[in-house]
């Protein structure tokens, strides 16, 4: 009977890990419906809904409008003071009750849709960050002592799977046609399929939540006995055990105060780690949002062969984001794989700002090269985040560090829009080099920063920044 028990104990954190991932699957998803057709929206007259791209951009902006006004820290706050299952419940639903919003205004239309979709919008951006920061801080307890880094790993592949199924999909959903005014019922469709995904999510997600309170709820303290940890640490699990059974009781020691954000903020390997993310991600995210108007006119490619391309980035994840997770956990070296990421990402888009005009195949190598640094930084970044602070305050770290990257997403999305159209007096081409030397710009303080982070790795071994996790010592 024991042995039984034992074996479904081990099995639980990955049930719980395939529950977490598929709501992340229909945020990302969502979040790039349009990315690959945003042709729909060359001019007001060519679909119904009366957008251009001007407007499509308004639209795209309003994803971190609440991130950045304070709504981030007040999320991670609130998962800190009521824990994952109040409070991440009450933002999943958020999540896609703002896309649900979404959705009813590509439906109905009128001169309304704008402002609907951007309310839509802003709620389904925090509630979205809110939802990935919850996801994180269960992963980081359900994982604790165990492979931490492949389970993170694993559900960032497979959330940013869903970014290249809409690349993948929408294109089909609503095709390409010269001339054609796109109704409403075509503008919708992508967001109609992205609404039944997150239908599943939510009730994944409250799967979820009973096996997280069952465990909780169990005695001698459930997250030590999910047979994450092999006999040999028996002394650490057991030390583990009492520590889950305090905070199943709600003890004193880990009771959330407000004074520990600004422990947080007051954390320069918190800055360290907060300032990394905004360059590495802003030269990835930001990039992917304006990809088309790089890749197309600096490789001659049409726009159906460019959603291919950037699809490669995501699809690549889904192998060695969790790869990369597992060999961080095994070899440790994590401030290292955020420097060969780093480097990865400048050659990246150093090729797509220099390699020769029209030569479709450096737009492919570059692909390649920049999703092995979308892999390779975030396998070891997010893992290192739960060792710079204590447990207790994680969801306000996590929420913190999304705020920060928010912010960065927001600004490089606004100055690389202004940069392409003030290039774009000088040619399509010309104007996408032009945006290219800002992302290279990004990603070669990416390095330096990364090669930052590790000195202070080696000058703190107490951190474990570069150990490998306990259960593969």
């Amino acid at each position: 009977m024991d042995g039984r028990e034992n074996k479904l104990r081990g099995w639980l954190p990955w049930a719980a890990l395939a529950c977490l991932v598929v709501p992340m699957f229909a945020s990302y998803y969502f979040d790039d419906i349009f990315s690959s057709i945003s042709f729909i929206f060359d001019s007001a007259e060519g679909n119904a809904l009366g957008w251009n791209q001007a407007k499509y951009g308004v639209y795209t902006s309003a994803y971190s409008v609440l991130c950045i006004f304070g709504g981030l820290v007040l999320g991670g706050i609130l998962l800190d003071k009521w824990g994952v299952r109040i409070a991440g419940s009450f933002f999943v639903v958020m999540m896609a009750a703002g896309a649900g919003l979404v959705l009813f205004a590509l439906l109905t239309g009128g001169k309304h849709s704008l402002d609907l979709a951007y309310a839509g919008g802003m709620f389904f951006g925090l509630g979205s960050e809110i939802a990935g920061t919850a996801v994180n801080r269960s992963i980081a307890k359900w994982f604790k002592g165990g492979p931490l880094a492949l389970a993170m790993g694993l559900q960032l592949a497979i959330a940013r799977l869903g970014t290249a199924f809409a690349m993948v999909l929408a294109p089909k959903l609503v095709a390409q046609q010269t001339g054609h005014v796109y109704s409403l019922v075509e503008c919708s469709r992508p967001a109609l399929s992205g609404m039944g995904l997150m239908a599943f999510g939510l009730i994944l997600w409250a799967v979820f939540v009973a096996i997280d309170r069952k465990a909780a709820e169990a005695p001698s303290g459930a997250f030590a006995r999910t047979g994450l940890r092999s006999n040999a640490e028996e002394g650490a699990a057991a030390a583990e055990a009492k520590d889950a059974a305090a905070e199943a009781k709600g003890g004193d020691d880990d009771k959330f105060v407000l004074k520990d954000v600004l422990k947080v903020l007051g954390n320069k390997n918190f800055w360290l780690l907060g300032l990394l993310c905004v360059l590495f991600y802003s030269a990835i995210i930001a990039f992917k949002k304006f990809a088309g108007a790089i890749l197309v006119p600096r490789f001659d490619i049409p726009a159906q062969t460019a959603g291919w391309m950037i699809s490669m980035l995501p699809f690549s994840t889904v192998i060695f984001a969790p790869l990369f997770g597992l060999m961080v956990d095994k070899f440790g070296n994590g401030t290292r794989w955020m420097i060969a990421g780093s480097v990865l990402a400048l050659a990246a888009h150093l090729l797509l700002a220099f390699a020769p005009q029209g030569v479709p195949a450096f737009g492919y190598l570059a692909m390649v090269l920049l999703g092995f640094g979308y892999s390779l930084v975030p396998a070891a970044l997010w893992p290192s985040a739960t060792k710079i602070v204590p447990e207790k305050v994680l969801g306000t770290t996590f929420a913190l560090l999304f705020w920060v990257q928010n912010l960065g997403l927001f600004s490089f999305k606004v100055l690389a829009g202004k940069i392409l159209a003030a290039g774009a007096g000088a040619g399509e081409s010309a104007a996408a080099v032009s945006v290219e030397q800002m992302f290279v710009g990004l990603c070669v303080a990416a390095v330096l920063l990364a090669f930052i982070f590790a000195r202070t790795s080696r000058l703190h071994p107490e951190l474990r920044l570069d150990a490998p996790s306990r259960s593969s010592e």
